[in-house]
C-alpha cells in the first residue's frame, strides 16, 4: 500500500513493525519529514519531482490526495488477534457499516487520542486499508490495532462474555452517556453508520444503547465527531 503525507510516512518510518519498499519525496519535503522523523531513515529515500509523486498516487484534480511531496510503499500491518489486542488497557471502538475511509482515519486518531485500545470493524463492511485512510488517521495506522472481523454481533457476544459492557450510540435513544455511569468498567463503544445507524442486530447485542447530550439542538454528528465526544464522556470519568 502507498501510504502519503508527513504524519502517516513518519509513523510509518518509526514502525519496527512496517516492512518499507520505497519511499519517493519531493526536496522541498525532506526537512518536513526529517523534523517529524529524524535522518538517516531505515530506507533511502528517491528524489522525485511532486509530478512524479502525483503519478504514482494518481493524485489529480478532485482526487483528495494530499501527499505534501512525500509518499511510502509499505506492506499492511498484521493484525493481532482479539484475544492479544485485549491486552493492552482502554476501552473498544467498534465500526458497524461506516465505509468512508476518511472517517474510520479519523476515528483512528481520535481512539489513539484516548487511549482506546482497539478498533473493530466488519471485515466486508469497512474500507481498505488505503492511504487516505492512512493519512486521516495521521499516524495513528501504526499505534492501535485495527481488527477486521467476520461477525460484528458474534464480537461483541464475546467482548460481553469477558465483562465488557458493550454501549450502541444512537441519536434517538432515551437514555444519555453519562461518563460517570461506566466508572470501573471496560466499555466497548458501537458506532453505526450516519444514515442507517447500528443494525438491528448489533443494536440488540449491546447491553444498553444511548445517546450524546447535545443542549444546542443539533440532531446528530458526523460520526468521526460523535465518537470523539463519546470516547471523552466514557474516559474522563475513567
Amino acid at each position: 500500500m502507498w501510504l502519503y503525507g508527513t504524519h502517516a510516512v513518519a509513523a510509518a518510518l518509526k514502525n519496527p513493525a512496517r516492512l518499507l519498499r520505497r519511499l519517493v519525496i519531493t526536496e522541498d519535503a525532506q526537512a518536513a519529514l526529517a523534523a517529524e522523523c529524524p535522518q538517516p531513515w531505515p530506507i533511502p529515500p528517491e528524489i522525485s519531482p511532486r509530478e512524479k509523486i502525483d503519478q504514482i498516487l494518481g493524485a489529480r484534480p478532485g482526487s483528495g490526495i494530499v501527499h505534501q511531496g512525500i509518499a511510502l510503499l509499505a506492506d499492511q500491518l498484521a493484525a493481532p488477534s482479539l484475544q492479544e489486542a485485549l491486552k493492552r488497557p482502554g476501552p473498544v471502538l467498534v465500526l458497524d457499516q461506516i465505509f468512508d475511509p476518511r472517517n474510520v482515519g479519523a476515528l483512528m486518531r481520535t481512539a489513539q487520542a484516548f487511549g482506546a485500545c482497539a478498533v473493530l470493524a466488519q471485515d466486508r463492511n469497512a474500507p481498505e486499508e488505503t492511504g487516505a485512510l492512512a493519512k486521516a488517521a495521521s499516524g495513528a495506522l501504526e499505534s492501535i490495532p485495527l481488527l477486521r472481523i467476520t461477525n460484528i454481533s458474534r464480537a461483541l457476544t464475546v467482548l460481553k462474555s469477558i465483562d465488557v459492557w458493550v454501549v450502541g450510540l444512537d441519536g434517538h435513544a432515551p437514555s444519555r452517556l453519562r461518563g460517570e455511569d461506566f466508572a470501573g468498567r471496560r466499555v466497548a463503544l458501537v458506532l453505526g453508520s450516519e444514515g442507517e445507524g447500528m443494525r438491528r442486530l448489533t443494536r440488540e447485542t449491546c447491553d444498553e444503547v444511548c445517546a450524546l447530550a447535545m443542549p444546542g439542538g443539533m440532531e446528530s454528528l458526523n460520526v468521526s465527531a460523535a465518537g470523539a465526544v463519546a470516547l471523552y464522556e466514557l474516559t474522563r470519568a475513567a
